[in-house]
């Protein structure tokens, strides 16, 4: 049905399926799959989707930079589809990825009355899908939830596998869920509207799969950068497209992050949530923090000897030729011993040991413990840039 609904649209687009495992249907006749939808300008047609998943009540959850533009293209949409909605919004900017921010939108929803047949639609980058997909996943014990990113960052990484949180003044993502999507809808068009720094922001993300699971895509990385800089819809379409299926592989197959594949999803982000805890929230864009963070990896990773010089050349070229910083004078006065203890508290901190992400080889990472806190230091600095 709804396949022809889009047809009938004649609006092009990508299906990615999302297959996990449905076990729980002894408890929840619900499916756990869902599927990524990247096309170009089908988010007025996102109703259509949403009706064919029983909704007859919607809230969208949209951030206030985007909520008359984006915010508005999907409630009309959903309106067309006879479906009731209310609308939210939140303030923009990391800082909003808090505990005093997910208790207003749990007041929000008790006032109006949310129940579980009510599907919660979050607009907007990764600060609203990761906020809203939280709450979602904790109001009423668990409302049904659509992904709709609007930022590079969330259509190709954050909007996918349901990693939903909020950040403490300790540290980044300390409390979350797991609360997988009903569906995700990447618009490339909103890219369009994105200012250019976080346009650029995003693309760390997307180097960071060529460094982890495709050599390939590395490589075309680098032969287009100037095509994707310049946000060339083809190319952005094959960037958003490939980068989702293949996190979408590595989501199949270690959704809780038991096995150890997800863990290569967080190459650089060890030294990055740092970064971004360190200078204050917001003051690096995460993919910044995200760019920086895979130079300290990678370099580590260099001092291990565990790949040649090589390699870390050519990520910082292709981080450089997308925009990216490689250094900046923001980490120039960290104190490393607080940031090593930030560091600790990270997630991925298995008894007290760093661990981290490092790759051996463009398109292949391996995981590591027990590395010397002094390489781990001088990792850190090479990122800092003293002016």
């Amino acid at each position: 049905m709804i396949l022809n609904e889009w047809r009938r649209h004649n609006v092009k687009r990508h299906e990615i399926h999302v297959r996990l495992d449905d076990n729980t249907a002894a408890t929840s006749p619900v499916s756990r799959s869902y599927k990524i939808h990247v096309g170009d300008e089908i988010l007025q047609h996102i109703g259509d989707l949403v009706r064919n998943d029983n909704v007859q009540r919607a809230v969208v959850v949209s951030d206030q930079s985007i909520n008359e533009s984006h915010g508005h293209t999907v409630t009309r949409s959903l309106e067309a589809a006879s479906i009731t909605v209310d609308r939210l919004s939140i303030p923009s900017g990391e800082a909003s990825k808090s505990l005093v921010e997910s208790e207003r939108l749990w007041n929000e929803f008790a006032r109006l009355e949310i129940d579980r047949k009510t599907a919660i639609l979050a607009v907007g980058g990764g600060v609203v899908g990761d906020l809203t997909g939280f709450v979602a996943a904790t109001f009423s014990r668990g409302l049904r939830v659509w992904q709709i990113p609007t930022t590079l960052v969330a259509q190709v990484d954050s909007a996918i596998g349901g990693k939903t949180g909020v950040n403490l003044p300790a540290g980044k993502n300390l409390v979350g869920a797991f609360w997988q999507p009903r569906g995700v809808v990447a618009d490339i068009n909103t890219l369009n509207s994105l200012p250019d720094r976080e346009y650029v922001s995003g693309l760390a993300e997307v180097v960071k799969y060529g460094m982890i699971l495709d050599p390939d895509f590395f490589q075309w990385l680098e032969n287009n950068a100037n095509l994707i800089r310049g946000r060339d819809k083809e190319s952005l379409n094959h960037v958003v497209r490939r980068s989702a299926e293949l996190k979408t592989f590595v989501v199949e197959r270690d959704e809780r992050e038991i096995t150890g594949l997800r863990a290569c999803l967080n190459y650089g982000h060890t030294f990055a949530h740092a970064f971004e805890t360190t200078t204050g929230y917001g003051t690096l864009l995460h993919g910044e923090a995200v760019s920086l963070g895979m130079m300290a990896a990678v370099r580590l990773a260099c001092s291990l000897s565990l790949l040649d010089q090589t390699v870390v050349e050519r990520q910082q070229k292709l981080l450089e030729s997308l925009g990216l910083p490689v250094a900046t004078p923001v980490l120039n006065n960290i104190n490393t011993d607080d940031f090593l203890k930030i560091m600790a508290r990270d997630k991925k901190t298995v008894g007290g040991n760093l661990r981290f992400v490092l790759p051996d080889k463009i398109g292949h990472v391996k995981t590591m413990d027990d590395i010397d806190c002094i390489l781990v230091t001088s990792a850190i600095k090479t990122v800092c840039c003293v002016v």
